[in-house]
C-alpha cells in the first residue's frame, strides 16, 4: 500500500508543518508527505472558496479534497500540522478496512470554550477533532460525492463536512485515539500511550505554549530535523 499523507498547511505554522513531516519520514522514509497549501490549490483550480472567517485554520475545507486529489483511488491519510508522529505511520495504514469510507479517532472531546493558539476562538461541536486525523478510503463509492464541486460550493458548510454528514454512521470506522492524542485531554497511563501527539490548543512554536505538555518531544523532533539539514 502506498503511504500518502496530506498535512494541513497554515502560513502561520510553517515550522509545525516541517516538524510534522520530519516526524513522519524519519520513522519511514517511503512515506509521501504533501502539504495542503491553499495558495497552490487555488493556483491549480482545486480551491475557490472565499476566505472563511470562522475557520481556525487555512485547511478547514481543503482537507476534504483528498479523495479527488488521489483520483478516488487507494488510501490516504490527512492530519493537522500541529501533530508529531512517535511511531511508523505504516502501522496506522495497516488498520485500513475497505468497508469504511473514512477511519478516525472518535473522541468524546468537549474543551472549554475560549481562546486557543494565536488568538483563535475555541468552539465546541459534535465530533470535534474527529477530522484532524482521517484515514481516507479514496475509492469508496460514498466518497465519490466528495469532489471539488461540493467542497467549493458556498452552501457546503464546515459543519456538514466535519461531522461526516455525506456518510452513513456505519461508514465511519474507528482508529485508536493513540493516533490522535489530544494534549490536555488524554492522560498517561490511564488513557494509554500516544503514537501521534496532537497539540490541539497550541504547540511549542507559539510563545504562549513554549512549555506545554509534551513540549520536550516536539522540541526534540525540531532539533533532530535541524541537525539533519
Amino acid at each position: 500500500m502506498d503511504l500518502k499523507v496530506f498535512v494541513g498547511y497554515d502560513t502561520r505554522e510553517d515550522v509545525a508543518w516541517q516538524v510534522c513531516k520530519h516526524s513522519l519520514i524519519s520513522r519511514n522514509n517511503t512515506v509521501d508527505v504533501q502539504p495542503l497549501k491553499l495558495k497552490e490549490l487555488r493556483e491549480k483550480g482545486w480551491y475557490k472558496r472565499e476566505i472563511d472567517k470562522l475557520g481556525s485554520t487555512e485547511f478547514t475545507f481543503s482537507r476534504f479534497l483528498i479523495p479527488e486529489l488521489c483520483n478516488f483511488n487507494g488510501w490516504a491519510l490527512f492530519c493537522d500540522c500541529d501533530i508529531i508522529f512517535l511511531e511508523d505511520v505504516k502501522k496506522l495504514f495497516d488498520m485500513a478496512d475497505d468497508k469504511y469510507a473514512v477511519m478516525v479517532a472518535k473522541h468524546d472531546y468537549a474543551p472549554k470554550e475560549g481562546i486557543k493558539m494565536d488568538g483563535q476562538t475555541q468552539t465546541v461541536y459534535p465530533r470535534k477533532n474527529w477530522s484532524s486525523v482521517m484515514l481516507f478510503n479514496c475509492g469508496h463509492p460514498s466518497n465519490k460525492m466528495l469532489d471539488s464541486e461540493l467542497i467549493n460550493d458556498p452552501e457546503t458548510t464546515g459543519k456538514y463536512l466535519h461531522r461526516f454528514s455525506w456518510l452513513k454512521d456505519e461508514e465511519v470506522g474507528e482508529i485508536g485515539h493513540e493516533w490522535n492524542w489530544l494534549v490536555g485531554w488524554y492522560n498517561e497511563p490511564s488513557d494509554g500511550t500516544p503514537k501521534a501527539i496532537h497539540y490541539t490548543e497550541g504547540g511549542p512554536w507559539f510563545e504562549n505554549y513554549r512549555n506545554c505538555e509534551y513540549h520536550d518531544l516536539w522540541k526534540k523532533e525540531l532539533f533532530d530535523m535541524m541537525g539533519k539539514q
